[in-house]
């Protein structure tokens, strides 16, 4: 009869609704959701001639897919002035590492993924009501370079490094 093998490590299960975003090395805001995080490979198929029964995969580039996070409107401008960077041509458009962080019920961060050099593509502000009562929630959309992840911010390896010599909320 098989030994009983004990496990050697315990799964920590998290839930989702204890993030946080790090922008620049601090908290930006609070953000109530974080959606699109994914990798994709793509793969190139070959049929080889007189092999009817399989095909050959090769991998190609990886394709990052853009983040959008979603925060209640404050009147605090620091994401419509890093988007509105990119309308001036004068300048390029501050690019940061961004942390998102998870973690479990007694609050240690229990995954990190940092997008490398991410920059605005997309800002959207919600519909107005007049007869609406519901909290206005402003979208902002990040492209990437890269991804890290690890159990600790900044990739595990490093701390979380500016890309640029400007605050993320510069003065107004």
């Amino acid at each position: 009869m098989p030994s009983q093998q004990t496990v050697q490590h315990e799964l920590n299960y998290v839930t989702t609704n204890r993030f946080y975003v790090e922008i620049a090395n601090s908290i930006a805001a609070s953000f109530t959701e974080c959606t699109g995080l994914s990798i994709q490979v793509k793969k190139n198929v070959f049929y080889e001639g007189g092999v009817n029964d399989q095909q050959r995969i090769y991998l190609g580039h990886a394709e990052f897919s853009d983040v959008t996070l979603k925060r209640g409107i404050t009147d605090h401008a620091g994401f419509w002035n890093w988007i509105n960077s990119a309308f001036d041509e004068k300048k390029a458009t501050p690019r940061y590492n961004v942390n998102i962080l998870i973690f479990n019920q007694a609050g240690e961060t229990m995954m990190s993924w940092t997008l490398i050099g991410a920059f605005p593509v997309a800002w959207k502000t919600p519909t107005l009501q007049a007869d609406g009562n519901a909290v206005a929630i402003e979208e902002l959309t990040l492209a990437y370079e890269g991804v890290k992840i690890a159990k600790s911010p900044g990739g595990g390896k490093q701390p979380l490094k500016r890309l640029t010599p400007s605050g993320f909320f510069p003065p107004n």
